[in-house]
């Protein structure tokens, strides 16, 4: 996969977003192979029903941990800012518009694959749109509003949630496909060991499952 975002430096007392754009384009790839899937008849490959609950499962993650502790956070900062408390509606307007269409695409999931390759791009197009305004607007809000402090926070609460057997999956998810300024971008971001753990342990379990039939 294109490493979508490039290699920025990050100034002292600014937030550093590597995990987020990771994270989104990881959620861009897997809508890719969904929409690939469903275009090529393969929808009721284990495979890819696999893949399709594993991009379940880390959109919720995602989504849950932003809704109940980083706008919070932002709206914190934002309370004299009409503005920037529409936007903070919009990000929770555009995750309550993705449920149903995820619903929908189980439906269609077990009914063998009927009406999947339509609900498929129309996924794709609607959480690409939530993606892109979450980077062009809320991200530049948040480096503005919040400190590193507050990131960190919020990255601390999402590990938590996610735990050591969440990070063993997340991790060779997020660098599935991507290239290697990508993969030396995202762990010049994590600490150290996690690099090792990846490359020993959790990236050769991951592919043994051969999510999407990839």
């Amino acid at each position: 996969m294109a490493d979508t975002h490039q290699d920025t430096p990050h100034a002292s007392g600014t937030i550093d977003f590597t995990m987020m754009y990771a994270t989104h384009d990881a959620f861009r790839r897997d809508l890719d192979r969904l929409v690939a899937a469903a275009s090529a008849g393969r929808a009721t490959d284990p495979r890819v029903l696999a893949g399709w609950e594993n991009f379940k499962h880390q959109l919720h993650l995602h989504h849950s941990v932003e809704d109940s502790d980083l706008w919070p956070r932002v709206r914190n900062g934002a309370a004299d800012s009409p503005l920037a408390l529409a936007l903070l509606a919009d990000m929770e307007s555009e995750h309550a518009q993705i449920d149903p269409l995820l619903a929908a695409i189980d439906r269609a999931l077990a009914d063998g694959g009927s009406g999947l390759a339509d609900l498929a791009q129309e996924a794709r197009a609607v959480l690409v749109y939530h993606l892109e305004h979450e980077e062009q607007d809320a991200l530049p809000l948040i480096q503005k509003l919040l400190g590193p402090a507050d990131w960190k926070g919020f990255a601390a609460r999402f590990r938590e949630r996610q735990g050591f057997k969440g990070a063993a999956v997340y991790i060779p998810w997020i660098v599935d496909d991507l290239g290697t300024q990508g993969r030396r971008r995202f762990f010049g971001a994590m600490p150290p060991p996690v690099k090792a753990l990846n490359k020993l342990v959790w990236e050769p379990r991951y592919r043994k499952q051969e999510l999407w039939g990839a």
